[in-house]
């Protein structure tokens, strides 16, 4: 619209007395632009001021009517701008073809000026209410995008809280989550190349992997302070006890899973369900973690590719941050000497692939291990 807020109205015809008797007819209610022709109508429609309507006549020398819609049509400046078919061919097919072009109307010549006005202030109502809902629906979702954001935030701050309040009953740092969630993310960028794991470490997978990550040891929030803290080497009966923190975070985690999500979400299919792949990984992780490749891990013994990728990348990510870092019941041990422990449980204690590739990426390893070393104890 220009200035007064009248609505804009382009007219295109080749005929210079159909564009005078037009434009009079239009001049009192509306801002009026002519174009004699189909090229110049292209050029017109997209200065400004930008037509909210346009009345175009078919037979014209050159580019007609209808080629003149479809380039309308095919570009993003034009395309919703309604366009009336204003005619002398009054055949029904004509109006059938020019409709199927995308015409939003048909107004045959001469014109009725009682009927042209009507035509245009119905069409114009309808693109006011079109573009009065377009921008409802573009705040809408920019509402939504960003009520989805706080809501992921809060998640997501959630889970670093919980998460850290078990490592800090362990003696721990959050440096310890940040790293190992970055170690696994190195592995999880270079295995999603090969073809064993590519289904398995989608974008989405690895996302969900990644965050569930900090949950690995929720269990240890069940386990008695003698024992997590204990300084020295556990005894048999002192392990046993420890090792159930496994069971221990799985418990919770498939508690929150049946209890809340299948009881809130029970009728939203299983592949739509954000929070549940979430979980479903964090629950995977913290049961399987301490699984062995040669099945000679805890809880469950699991071997091989029965025991869940994102638990033997995090088995490999946990026991590589417990080496070479400083423990309340261990000094750090060196780069190499750590190195050599990992390659010495490849095809026993952790997938050979996955060794594989934190051999080749050991430096970044490192670099994680440095850029997030905890601060030294006061």
């Amino acid at each position: 619209m220009n200035d007064a807020g009248r609505p804009t109205i382009l007219v295109v015809d080749d005929n210079r007395d159909n564009l005078t008797v037009i434009g009079g007819l239009l001049k009192e209610h509306y801002q009026v632009r002519a174009a004699n022709s189909g090229e110049r109508a292209l050029k017109v429609a997209v200065s400004d001021p930008r037509p909210d309507l346009i009345l175009l006549d078919i037979m014209m020398p050159g580019m007609d009517g209808y080629e003149t819609l479809r380039h309308l049509r095919g570009d993003p400046a034009t395309r919703d701008i309604p366009v009336i078919f204003v005619t002398a061919m009054d055949a029904d097919e004509d109006e059938e073809g020019g409709l199927r072009q995308g015409a939003v109307d048909y107004v045959t010549k001469p014109i009725r000026p009682a009927i042209l006005l009507a035509r245009i202030r119905t069409h114009l109502a309808l693109k006011a209410a079109h573009d009065r809902l377009a921008d409802q629906n573009l705040a809408l979702e920019g509402q939504v995008r960003l009520r989805t954001r706080e809501l992921e935030l809060i998640k997501d701050v959630s889970v670093e809280a919980l998460a850290s309040l078990a490592e800090k009953r362990d003696n721990e740092t959050g440096n310890h989550l940040i790293r190992t969630r970055s170690y696994i993310e190195v592995l999880m960028r270079e295995l999603c190349r090969q073809p064993r794991f590519a289904d398995q470490l989608d974008p989405h997978s690895q996302e969900m992997i990644a965050k569930a990550a900090p949950l690995h040891d929720i269990g240890k929030v069940g386990i008695p302070d003698h024992i997590l803290l204990k300084p020295g080497r556990l005894t048999p009966e002192e392990f046993e006890i420890m090792k159930q923190h496994a069971k221990i975070g799985a418990d919770a985690l498939t508690e929150a899973i049946e209890r809340v999500l299948v009881a809130r979400y029970a009728d939203v299919e299983a592949d739509s369900r954000y929070a549940l792949d979430f979980l479903e990984k964090a629950r995977e992780i913290a049961h399987s973690h301490h699984e062995r490749w040669d099945g000679s891990g805890y809880p469950q013994g699991l071997a091989g590719d029965a025991i869940p990728l994102s638990a033997r990348l995090m088995a490999l990510a946990d026991v590589f941050d417990a080496l070479i870092c400083k423990r309340h019941y261990k000094a750090a041990i060196p780069l190499d000497e750590t190195i050599g422990l990992i390659r010495e449980g490849r095809g026993r204690h952790f997938d050979p692939d996955i060794v594989d590739v934190f051999l080749e990426r050991v430096e970044e390893f490192a670099g994680i291990a440095a850029r997030h070393a905890d601060a030294p104890h006061a």
